[in-house]
């Protein structure tokens, strides 16, 4: 180790003057067996110290095949290593200038140990969470209902939370918001989508039984409602319906629920083009209004992230296209969207791809981006920047 003196010889080679520099010296040395694969160093921002520093913790999730994140409890980072040119030294105990004080009258020689080196960092980025795995993996055992006599239910494939945290890129809050959208429900403790055609029988037997009671779909009581549904099917399925299509409330001590056409109606709009590649578009919304309850009114403006219009067709056209089954990825979503078809009208587009936008962005700078613009006979449409691939 080099003593006080040998470090004033060194500063006067360097033709350093003592009295510019701090009164306290760091004379570096390093361990036995320091090594740069011991330490990692992420940088965090303000809020994510804050966290740190209030007790909370930080999850890494991700598969192996799939790039790792890192998870607040309500946030999801994209984790991505960052070179540097210069050697990152971890000293214990060692003070930054700041921390430092020149009040002694001559220089003061400190010997630091250097546990440990880095030439990156881990950098964080918010992103969206990669939440269509869920649905995926849920759907690998959708529930059909109670299993009938002599059967045995198939307890492959089920999850609890905790296995979905194991499993899924993204914060807890974020996968039970998720989980809520694609109206998953505990079930024996683990997390089980319904099969659609079950849950569209749980919606027809609530809608029928609404019709022939006369109720109001505003006003659907709670309690009647099970004593009625009860024997055919679960209580907990049919409140589980209710909770999906309608909005819950309390009026006297009596808990109702009031059905919301909007995803009654889109509900059965999803019902009926399942079954077909195209539809003529006058002919369906004949049909749909047909099969939605009565009472309730169908728009089209109701279908939006579902199913596409095609106006240029002869007769117009309508088929089923869910940004659910859409790419995450954002190049890979557009790649698809230009492949079903080369020019988009604003109004068509912005519903898939409304979803990718972080936080600030709008679809507009989405499209700037990825998208050139022209006009098609007085309107703005939108087709590829890149070759599209198939």
């Amino acid at each position: 180790m080099r003593s006080l003196e040998e470090v004033l010889a060194t500063l006067q080679i360097a033709k350093l003057k003592e009295d510019d520099l701090q009164k306290t010296i760091h004379c570096l040395s390093f361990g036995e067996s320091v090594a740069s694969a011991d330490y990692c160093l992420m940088e965090l921002d303000d809020t994510l110290c804050k966290h740190i520093e209030a007790g909370e913790s930080l999850v890494i999730r991700g598969d192996k095949d799939e790039r790792a994140v890192l998870c607040t409890g309500d946030k999801t980072y994209d984790l991505k290593i960052a070179d540097t040119s210069n050697v990152l030294l971890f000293v214990p105990g060692c003070k930054t200038p700041d921390q430092l004080s020149n009040s002694q009258g001559s220089s003061q020689l400190v010997h630091t140990q250097v546990w440990g080196f880095c030439n990156s960092y881990w950098e964080l980025r918010k992103q969206r969470p990669k939440l269509k795995k869920l649905k995926q993996i849920l759907m690998e055992n959708a529930y059909k209902g109670p299993a009938l006599g002599g059967q045995e239910e198939n307890t492959e494939h089920r999850y609890t939370m905790l296995d979905l945290l194991e499993r899924i890129q993204a914060s807890e809050e974020e996968i039970q918001t998720h989980l809520k959208t694609i109206h998953a429900c505990q079930i024996d403790g683990y997390w089980r989508v319904l099969d659609f055609d079950y849950e569209m029988k749980l919606l027809g037997d609530v809608t029928q039984l609404v019709d022939s009671e006369s109720w109001s779909f505003s006003k659907v009581p709670l309690g009647t409602t099970l004593e009625e549904l009860g024997p055919l099917e679960p209580r907990e399925m049919i409140e589980h319906s209710l909770n999906c299509y309608g909005n819950r409330y309390t009026e006297n001590d009596q808990v109702f629920y009031a059905l919301d056409e909007d995803k009654v109606c889109r509900a059965t709009a999803l019902l009926l083009l399942q079954n077909a590649v195209k539809f003529n578009l006058r002919e369906f919304q004949e049909v749909w209004q047909q099969s939605v309850p009565e009472g309730m009114g169908t728009r089209l403006d109701q279908l939006k992230n579902l199913a596409l219009l095609d106006r240029s067709s002869r007769p117009e056209t309508i088929s089923l296209l869910r940004v659910d089954d859409l790419p995450e990825d954002t190049l890979e979503r557009f790649n698809h969207l230009f492949t079903l078809r080369e020019k988009w009208t604003e109004e068509d587009i912005t519903p898939y791809i409304k979803d990718l936008c972080g936080e600030k962005q709008t679809t507009g700078a989405l499209l700037t981006k990825h998208a050139r613009s022209s006009m098609q006979s007085g309107v703005k449409v939108f087709n590829s920047r890149r070759l599209v691939t198939t």
